[in-house]
């Protein structure tokens, strides 16, 4: 019922006389016959909850059609069961089922007589075959309505990410535990790829696991170098639960100690956090966080010597403050409506992220040299202001040296 409600309040945004065409992903290949491991396109899989390759829904006031993949004896016994046409339309709550190489024959049948086409071509071979039925036809661009669906998350939506938000902060407090001088970086991902896999999730992006200078490299994904006594160590992981992400970062010390210079970048970084955060409510405009966060961090900053008081921000903190989440997990939804930022609504989820990065540099004080922080929490717009999803992992100074602690 959760998809059919969607096509239906989709197609209850749409000209009358429409038709929606959305395809899914192919499996991709990664070398020789090994292919990645498939998920599903997000607008299909919101639409269907079909997770499957080579497939398509067709969508009208009338009826809902899936063509997808045939069943195949020989296949399955190598790549697993297909649902198959037979077992579609019970499953999918479809109407009608066809394969997917009578695409040529079914498509142009099903369309004829619409007066709007919504379809948004991908670079994917069923996708050149669905243009070349519409080359004489006008279609119009279905992202602008069902990506403002998808921004505003429902009660099954929430509670998914709740779940995968649940996950991520418990790896993130047993990496915590487990980090040490001398260990690698991607010993410590190693904590993240089991317990994600443990609970039946998996990465909902190539983690980064960044020790030292490696922090100051916003997306540093080698995770190759020994993580060092008396550095810091920036973990940005997050875990996926039936195609909904999590995003998650902490900053901590690996040998369990802040040092004074450490503390001061990080306290900064947690200060600015939780302003922006305190400025996610229903109808506050969304630059908010991002102006609360960067008053702050600029302010500290000039007050630590490390900033001039006319210098550029951009060079100690050059990204934004945070953005929305959900089966991607840089989610889709505008963030501007005729150029002007538009304001936080209930069900939006959205990420806080501020940061700060002090690289090498002669003119700044040596014991700020390659400290990174950043410290990242997922946050739901309600009714009344804002749930943090992330809550239970803890980023206060004392209550991270705590958990460590437990590592001796």
């Amino acid at each position: 019922m959760i998809h059919q409600n969607r096509r239906k309040e989709l197609l209850s945004q749409l000209d009358d006389d429409s038709i929606v065409i959305v395809s899914t992903n192919p499996e991709q290949r990664r070398n020789g016959d090994v292919n990645y491991p498939f998920r599903p396109h997000s607008d299909f899989y919101y639409l269907t909850g079909f997770n499957e390759p080579e497939a398509l829904a067709v969508i009208t006031s009338s009826s809902y059609t899936i063509l997808l993949r045939p069943k195949d004896k020989k296949r399955e016994i190598w790549d697993g069961e297909r649902l198959g046409v037979d077992n579609a339309p019970e499953a999918l709550n479809a109407d009608k089922s066809y394969t997917i190489d009578l695409l040529k024959n079914k498509l142009p049948k099903l369309i004829k007589g619409y007066k709007s086409i919504y379809f948004d071509p991908k670079p994917y071979s069923i996708d050149d075959e669905i243009i070349k039925i519409l080359a004489n036809k006008k279609y119009k661009s279905l992202g602008s309505i069902l990506h403002e669906m998808r921004l505003i998350k429902d009660s099954d939506e929430i509670s998914i990410m709740q779940k995968a938000a649940d996950i991520s902060a418990e790896a993130h407090k047993i990496a915590m535990q487990k980090v040490r001088p001398g260990m690698f970086e991607y010993e410590l991902q190693s904590v993240f790829d089991g317990y994600f896999k443990q609970h039946n999730s998996e990465h909902a992006y190539t983690p980064i696991v960044a020790g030292g200078k490696n922090a100051c490299v916003l997306h540093y994904i080698k995770n190759n170098k020994v993580l060092k006594d008396n550095d810091l160590v920036l973990v940005d992981a997050g875990c996926e639960v039936d195609c909904y992400a999590s995003d998650i970062t902490r900053t901590f010390p690996i040998n369990g100690k802040f040092s004074k210079a450490q503390k001061q970048i990080y306290q900064l970084v947690l200060d600015a956090q939780i302003a922006a955060i305190n400025n996610i409510r229903p109808g506050a405009k969304i630059n908010n966080p991002h102006k609360a966060a960067t008053d702050i961090i600029k302010q500290g900053l000039i007050d630590l010597g490390i900033l001039q008081a006319e210098g550029e921000l951009s060079q100690f903190y050059m990204h934004g403050t945070g953005h929305w989440m959900g089966l991607d997990v840089h989610d889709v939804g505008k963030y501007k409506d005729n150029d002007k930022h538009r304001e936080f609504t209930p069900g939006m989820i959205t990420t806080v992220e501020p940061g700060i990065y002090i690289r090498s540099d002669d003119k700044i004080d040596p014991i700020y040299h390659n400290i990174g922080v950043r410290i990242e929490d997922d946050v739901l717009v309600t009714e009344d202001g804002n749930t943090v999803l992330t809550r239970s992992l803890v980023k206060e100074i004392k209550d991270i040296e705590s958990i460590m602690q437990l590592q001796k």
